[in-house]
């Protein structure tokens, strides 16, 4: 029988990238400029790889290949075969991410044979200053989007978030986004890494030279409507599940512990996601005991079914993460 996954962090190196993920995750960052932790991905070459267990050392790739469905789920790998459905990351913004947005499934097909991307953000901590950019501060023409940006003045069409510890976001493919410095963000996506960057802040990297934009396949992706439906409101209860989002490529909920919970997962035809956003503990299957600690990402296997949750004294909190 399979057993509850830990993988080792894929770093990433970013200009806008701080410590963060060292000072507070723990991450076994060298560079200073780590922007991002990718905790579960099997995108490209970036392929995660076991840390914990008999298992230690195989690639996430090859034990889809090895156990399918009893890892994904009937549902999950009939639809997605041997590509993990999701990515799962840390981000750290010490500086300003660009201005950007990803295209739908039906534009990521057709012009990069890949997945959208659409995602959701959970801030895990926020200095005081920190914001998001999430879409427009009002609907918007795609005349008047292109007069600003040419002007330099793309953000005065922006909606700009006050952000604090435990806000969550969910952003749509094509709604137009950045995060913003001093952010240390969850994030929960589409296993994609299509990105149209439309503004940079006219920063230039050590060489002098400005990252490329994608101003022209941006134009057909981008949602210009000025909605508010993206900050996600949710309940806070302490052992139950708070749900933060149902939607067509993940749910997630909020496990808040401060002694245990039981979950039983049998209604469900997926592999589970658990981010360890606060506190830590441990993962009980029969007699066995998996811990779980601030900044660590578990996989539960789809054919597991039943788990406790046990918290430490202080509390722990969880994003849970299924298809």
């Amino acid at each position: 029988m399979l057993y509850p996954l830990k993988f080792r962090p894929i770093l990433k190196e970013k200009i806008w990238g701080g410590n963060k993920l060292k000072t507070i995750l723990n991450k076994p960052i060298i560079d200073e400029n780590t922007g991002e932790s990718w905790e579960i991905s099997t995108v490209g070459d970036d392929i995660s790889v076991v840390s914990n267990g008999k298992l230690e050392g195989e690639k996430l790739d090859h034990l889809i290949k090895e156990y399918k469905e009893d890892l994904l789920g009937n549902k999950v790998y009939q639809e997605f075969g041997d590509q993990f459905p999701l990515l799962i990351k840390y981000i750290d913004a010490k500086e300003d991410l660009s201005v950007q947005l990803h295209p739908n499934d039906v534009l990521a097909k057709k012009r990069h044979n890949s997945f959208g991307k659409t995602e959701m953000w959970y801030v895990v901590q926020a200095d005081s200053d920190a914001k998001l950019i999430v879409g427009f501060n009002k609907d918007t023409t795609k005349d008047e989007y292109e007069t600003f940006l040419k002007e330099g003045k793309i953000t005065e069409l922006l909606n700009f978030e006050n952000i604090s510890k435990g806000d969550s976001y969910f952003i749509k493919a094509g709604r137009i986004h950045a995060i913003g410095k001093g952010s240390l963000i969850a994030e929960i996506q589409q296993t994609s890494d299509i990105t149209y960057r439309v503004y940079d802040w006219d920063r230039k990297d050590s060489n002098g030279n400005e990252r490329e934009l994608h101003t022209d396949l941006a134009l057909d992706a981008l949602d210009f409507k000025g909605d508010r439906s993206f900050k996600l409101e949710y309940e806070k209860d302490k052992n139950q599940i708070n749900n933060l989002i149902s939607g067509t490529y993940f749910t997630t909920n909020t496990l808040e512990i401060n002694h245990d919970l039981k979950r039983d997962y049998k209604h469900l035809d997926s592999f589970k996601i658990l981010m360890c956003v606060e506190g830590s503990g441990e993962i009980r299957i029969d007699d066995n005991s998996t811990s779980i600690s601030f900044g660590e990402t578990i996989l539960i296997p789809a054919e597991i079914e039943n788990l406790q949750i046990i918290s430490n004294s202080q509390g722990m909190k969880l994003l849970e993460v299924y298809i």
